[in-house]
């Protein structure tokens, strides 16, 4: 018997998750617009290989893709003042935003693909980079107060303009309480590790629906866990990108 699978990835997570096993292989590797296929190629040889995975209710099943759903955000794109320097920095321009736009067009030329996309709103302009603060928490702990850190002891790079994603979770949301209502697939593999899906994911197993989780190797709390007929083990990700780039 052929199961239809839909698989629903979280674009932002996938990306992130992606890009840390990529760093395993090649530390100097990073998004660009040159690699967006590539980029799209490993997604779909993760996508193929997690709609094989068996969960509770489909052990011997031949699993077919029905659809493959990928969530994100169109770039921002707007322009900006660096809040150390002044400089202006235009958005439009960046790498970050190249890379997203040829990504969403190489998606678009796949068969089987829904485009799903947010927008991206800012919150109160700029902020500290994360691994910045974690620095100098660090230092204050060490130094305790021996530490002052003042403004110009930061630089142009340790800011970030602070931008948060709208709509993505409703979106997601909505798809599975769709496919599972409507039932126009067997068996959902989520791609992500938020547990805001677990209203979803209850909706989905009440119909019957297999769910399977990919975190991708992130650690996902037991709450999400128990809610799920299935989890992949992060060797899968491991295996497929270690085949196609460690040389």
């Amino acid at each position: 018997m052929d199961i239809k699978v839909a698989v629903l990835v979280d674009g932002s997570f996938f990306l992130k998750r992606y890009k840390y096993y990529r760093k395993k292989i090649d530390y100097s590797f990073s998004f660009s617009k040159d690699n967006a296929k590539e980029v799209v190629k490993d997604l779909y040889s993760i996508v193929l290989a997690s709609k094989n995975e068996k969960g509770k209710k489909a052990k011997h099943y031949n699993c077919y893709l029905y659809r493959l759903f990928f969530y994100d955000c169109f770039p921002y794109s707007k322009g900006e003042h660096n809040p150390k320097t002044g400089k202006f920095v235009d958005f439009s321009n960046t790498e970050e935003y190249n890379f997203k736009i040829e990504l969403f067009n190489e998606l678009r030329r796949n068969r089987k693909v829904a485009l799903r996309l947010g927008e991206l709103k800012k919150q109160y302009s700029w902020t500290i980079k994360p691994s910045k603060i974690e620095n100098i928490i660090k230092r204050i702990r060490a130094e305790k107060d021996k530490f002052i850190i003042k403004f110009n002891d930061l630089c142009e790079d340790d800011f970030i303009l602070n931008l948060k994603q709208s709509g993505i979770d409703m979106k997601i949301a909505v798809d599975i309480a769709s496919l599972s209502y409507k039932k126009l697939v067997d068996k959902i593999v989520l791609i992500s590790g938020d547990s805001d899906f677990v209203p979803a994911s209850k909706i989905a197993r009440r119909e019957g629906i297999d769910f399977i989780l990919n975190p991708m190797g992130n650690h996902i709390g037991t709450s999400l866990e128990e809610h799920i007929d299935g989890l992949i083990n992060e060797k899968l990700i491991c295996n497929i990108i270690k085949k196609f780039h460690d040389n």
